[in-house]
């Protein structure tokens, strides 16, 4: 077969292929090594020596012109494979989705949240800090040294003589007035922090506390009042009253224990509040000038307030939950039911 007849047919024969497939078998027709190309390099034995060069330069362009044409299809019929697929694969926009189970946000962090949005707006800041903590920072500083009996009214779990779980986020203040250095502060501390107590309905070894903190010129028991109220009122209703009682805390003087009208009976008195119309929610007080001369303070130049609330015991009065444990079982038909208030 003359050289120009096999270019034509070559050329109509790959040009005709509708296929891989196809493809694949016109270039073993035709550049395999018994292939049609090859059986014309068998006629150059008869040709001189002049001849065969430019018979073999005229063999060489037709290799490279059927390579060239089966490249170019081979790519056609790839894109065209492609595009057969994702138009087999494409997808209806218009279709309804699947239905997905939406999370809900645990209640607790629904009442941190809450907290935090309030103090922020009263122009405080979110303080955090480590969870194992030292002795000196978690007791000592806050006018509890070594010995003190009122160390006794925390269980705490220690790791040795100096480290441990802290059992309030007060180490917390102690960092931010060490950091701050006799400076103004207005701050909330919402953490995780442990006891070694007995788990029941109202009792947990690992509790959630978020404790607050205010230092400055001319602070008084009033700006604790007053703080306390609009804290009260925004989680627990508009309708709610505080009131505070004289108390002891060695890292506040004078100290307070703060109740709140019975979320259930209002104040009318019922079991809930045993019949006395309030239910303690907090202790607060003024920080003990000791407290504010170890953490670098002059009490004749700064004064200022701290407060402490349990998480889990305001997150109860809100939602009407009897049981702490409910918290921490991992329960989903109880956590269902925060989703609308979340």
């Amino acid at each position: 077969m003359e050289i120009l007849e096999l270019k034509e047919e070559a050329i109509n024969s790959i040009n005709s292929v509708n296929s891989l497939v196809e493809l694949n078998n016109a270039r073993t027709k035709y550049l395999s090594k018994k292939g049609l190309v090859s059986s014309l390099m068998a006629n150059m034995r008869n040709l001189s020596i002049e001849e065969k060069k430019t018979y073999g330069a005229q063999v060489n362009e037709l290799k490279n012109t059927i390579e060239a044409l089966i490249k170019e299809k081979e790519e056609y019929l790839n894109d065209l494979k492609v595009k057969e697929q994702l138009e087999k694969e494409a997808i209806d926009v218009t279709m309804p989705s699947y239905s997905f189970n939406e999370g809900t946000m645990h209640p607790l962090s629904m009442v941190i949240k809450e907290l935090e949005d309030i103090f922020l707006g009263l122009g405080y800041e979110v303080a955090t800090g480590p969870e194992l903590e030292c002795d000196e920072y978690c007791f000592e500083k806050l006018n509890l040294p070594k010995g003190h009996p009122a160390r006794d009214m925390q269980d705490t779990f220690y790791l040795d003589a100096e480290m441990l779980l802290r059992s309030q986020t007060s180490p917390v203040q102690v960092r931010e007035m060490l950091k701050e250095k006799g400076k103004p502060i207005a701050i909330i501390c919402p953490g995780k922090t442990y006891r070694r107590d007995q788990d029941d309905a109202t009792h947990s070894h690992q509790f959630m506390q978020c404790e607050g903190l205010v230092l400055g010129k001319d602070i008084t028991l009033a700006d604790l009042k007053g703080a306390l109220l609009v804290m009260a009122k925004n989680i627990l209703g508009e309708d709610k009253k505080i009131r505070l009682r004289p108390s002891y805390f060695p890292f506040t003087e004078p100290s307070v224990e703060v109740d709140v009208s019975c979320v259930k009976c209002g104040g009318k008195g019922c079991s809930m509040c045993k019949n006395s119309g309030w239910i303690e929610i907090l202790g607060a007080g003024m920080v003990n000038n000791n407290v504010l001369r170890m953490c670098g303070y002059d009490p004749e130049e700064i004064q200022g307030f701290a407060f402490g609330v349990g998480i889990e015991r305001i997150t109860m009065l809100k939602y009407g939950i009897e049981d702490i444990r409910n918290f921490y079982m991992n329960d989903l038909r109880f956590l269902k039911q925060f989703k609308e208030a979340k």
